[in-house]
């Protein structure tokens, strides 16, 4: 199993009007930046072969990688990270058609390592990651759920559906769904619609499966946050970072003076 993970945008909702900002991967919480926190929790679960797709920012992502120690994460660098991240996801396309089944994620979330772990052991081959808590609007992606199959994948779903919980941005892709992500996310690059979000080839997977073959995994009981806006980076310091499990423990063994 490999891991992509998608760390070249601009990050221009959190930044707002102060200008360009470090990447969103390198944000800190209790001294450990996103993206190292995505490898030591991918290194939990197995998964040693990381591929990172970065262009804002590059050089302090690869600055951070070699603080880390990590010369055997690759990297595949996006041109044109300024466009919407389909463009990205069709930079990591070589990943995807590598005939192996592969994690896809955002860089921007930090979340408790159990989520991934029931991402990584879950007995379905392709499956998304659902949290039934969503805040009502046009920002969170849903997925969208009726008669326990997943109908529809978008901000604003066209599909009629029984409910629809948030989309955490991770996901598990078999050899073959990753290869046809990768022929999607391609095509609507060349056909000049770099400005779209890779969920539009995710969606486009899900509304013209015949088989249904895309499932869920609940992650309702588990803390994660995505972070696009200033008050995300709040919420993930105040009251996300406190709940992880690892967190927890920290606090037990500076408790018990271990």
């Amino acid at each position: 199993m490999k891991a992509l993970i998608l760390a070249a945008g601009i990050g221009r909702r959190l930044s707002g009007d102060a200008g360009p900002i470090p990447p969103k991967a390198l944000l800190q919480f209790a001294g450990k930046s996103l993206i190292e926190r995505h490898l030591e929790i991918l290194a939990r679960c197995g998964i040693a072969d990381v591929t990172v797709i970065v262009g804002h920012g590059v050089e302090a992502i690869e600055k951070e990688l070699h603080r880390l120690g990590r010369s055997d994460v690759k990297r595949e660098f996006n041109p044109r990270f300024a466009e919407g991240s389909i463009v990205s996801l069709s930079t990591g396309q070589d990943v995807l058609a590598s005939g192996v089944p592969v994690v896809l994620m955002d860089a921007d979330v930090l979340y408790d390592r159990r989520l991934m772990r029931r991402l990584v052991e879950t007995r379905l081959s392709d499956c998304f990651l659902l949290d039934r808590a969503i805040e009502p609007g046009d920002e969170p992606v849903k997925l969208c759920i009726r008669d326990g199959q997943i109908v529809d994948f978008h901000k604003r779903p066209q599909i009629a559906h029984d409910w629809h919980g948030e989309s955490v941005g991770f996901f598990r892709f078999s050899p073959e769904a990753s290869l046809e992500l990768a022929r999607r996310s391609a095509a609507y690059v060349d056909a000049g619609q770099g400005s779209l979000e890779y969920e539009e080839a995710i969606r486009d997977m899900v509304t013209q499966s015949p088989d249904n073959r895309f499932g869920y995994e609940e992650v309702s009981d588990l803390p994660w946050t995505e972070i696009d806006f200033a008050e995300d980076v709040r919420r993930a310091r105040e009251e996300i970072l406190p709940l992880l499990v690892d967190q927890r423990s920290r606090r037990r063994m500076a408790a018990s003076g271990s």
